[in-house]
């Protein structure tokens, strides 16, 4: 076969290949790419040829022409690139995540006759690994109970069989529970057991976040779109397409973004930071929090017309001290997730009437922290009452709380979980906050919340 004969075929060569491949002159206009671009991005050639190579949105080819110094493309300078980590944006709007190959192609004298790039597609691989997270978070989750859920109280079974009920359906899902009550394991179990589960379930603790940090987070950003921001980025709308999204702690959520996400539900619609191109929105709406809702309406806190659109399927989740009975059950759950006790290292006969007696504030998450401690502090042998945080060593002396003023006056609950959790870390509020399950930055807002400036030992 002679040269011509392959310059013949080249066109056929490059449209066999599966990535995609861009040819672009050195005025910066695309001269060639083929098939697997095109169908890559969505575009015909007709919306490419001839157009300057930046219609693709390359986020690393701004900067590369914010770096090329004499020339337009850095590419000039530096001859190529190689596995450049990158996204480019589709003729729908969405960005692609993609590895791309650059080099400069010159004639023999050296003069620059154009670039050809090759971009492989790896948004693909990026699902697969969410799901690939997703199975192994499952996998830690125990195959026993109810999607992870342990308890077989008349309470539990009306919650097994609501979840069941609203996995079936598209519509938002609201959950309402005490802090470490399972909030986030009923959100998964919703998706586990619904049509969608083969899809991604993404989530976000919303408390944790300020207003433009969770606005981003939400619904992405385009590169500039504000400081700090020097790429494009995925936002978790988009990365919940066909699935689930998650939004914990919806009550934290400011005025300004529950407008934002009410107009999401309503067009199913959204937009990214710094960009007006609408984008579909295909994720069914978890949400969960620990607050009530329509006291916070009542105060302003809370849009009316958001909380009647996100409380369409509500489910309660009962706190533990309503369903006691499931406590031994729970203990010998966490018993066996020890592998390395012995038998008859479990509470002694004391012990679990102590932990019977004492209500439980911080609900399964703090049963399973007090008996993390008691393996921590005793020797060989069972747990004996002496072995557990010492507000819960003597539920009957405290009236199952801490402190003991807190069963004589109307102290919120979360107010007395803070303190319990404050306790029990010694007024760490870093150790606090993994008691309870939320961010140190939340800690802190409920000490300022209920003026609590005492326990601040560790500032």
């Amino acid at each position: 076969m002679t040269e011509q004969d392959i310059n013949l075929y080249l066109r056929e060569v490059i449209d066999t290949m599966n990535d995609g491949l861009i040819i672009i002159r050195p005025d910066g206009t695309i001269m060639l790419v083929n098939d697997a671009l095109l169908r890559m991005t969505g575009f015909s050639k007709g919306e490419v040829l001839n157009k300057p190579c930046s219609v693709l949105g390359c986020d690393a080819c701004q900067r590369s022409r914010a770096e090329g110094k004499q020339h337009w493309c850095r590419l000039f300078n530096k001859r190529k690139e190689s596995r450049k980590n990158c996204h480019i944006r589709g003729k729908n709007g969405n960005y692609l995540h993609v590895l791309k190959n650059a080099s400069l192609l010159q004639d023999e004298d050296g003069n620059i006759l154009g670039a050809v790039e090759t971009l492989t597609d790896i948004t693909e691989i990026d699902r697969k690994e969410l799901i690939i997270r997703e199975l192994s978070q499952k996998l830690h989750r125990d195959e026993i109970g109810f999607c992870g859920f342990i308890g077989n109280s008349p309470a539990m079974q009306k919650v097994y069989t609501l979840i069941k009920k609203a996995a079936r359906s598209d519509a938002p899902v609201i959950i309402f529970g005490e802090s470490g009550s399972g909030k986030e394991l009923a959100a998964q179990a919703i998706h586990e057991l619904s049509p969608r589960s083969g899809k991604p379930f993404v989530q976000l603790n919303c408390a944790a976040l300020n207003d433009a940090l969770l606005e981003s987070e939400l619904f992405g950003h385009v590169k500039g779109a504000f400081t700090g921001a020097y790429r494009h980025r995925q936002g978790r709308f988009e990365e919940a397409a066909g699935g689930d999204i998650f939004l914990d702690e919806i009550g934290d959520v400011p005025l300004s973004i529950q407008v934002k996400l009410l107009r999401v539900l309503e067009t199913r619609t959204f937009e990214r930071v710094g960009e007006s191109m609408p984008l579909s929105m295909d994720a069914r709406l978890i949400t969960a929090t620990n607050q009530n809702l329509l006291h916070l309406v009542q105060q302003k806190k809370f849009r009316e017309d958001f909380f009647f659109r996100i409380n369409v399927i509500p489910i309660h989740l009962p706190p533990l001290r309503e369903r006691k009975e499931d406590i031994p059950l729970l203990i010998e759950h966490f018993i066996q997730n020890k592998v390395h006790l012995e038998k008859g290292e479990g509470p002694a006969p004391a012990t679990m009437k102590c932990l019977m007696q004492y209500n439980w504030p911080g609900n399964v998450r703090e049963l399973k922290s007090a008996l993390e401690y008691a393996w921590v502090v005793k020797d060989d042998g069972p747990i004996l009452p002496s072995h557990l945080p010492p507000h819960i060593e003597n539920p009957v002396e405290n009236k199952c709380t801490w402190p003991p003023e807190i069963g004589k006056i109307n102290v919120p609950h979360e107010k007395q979980e803070l303190l319990s959790a404050l306790k029990q870390a010694g007024g760490n509020k870093t150790k606090a906050a993994e008691i309870l399950g939320v961010s140190r930055g939340t800690i802190h807002n409920r000490m300022r919340k209920y003026s609590i400036e005492y326990f601040i030992l560790d500032s």
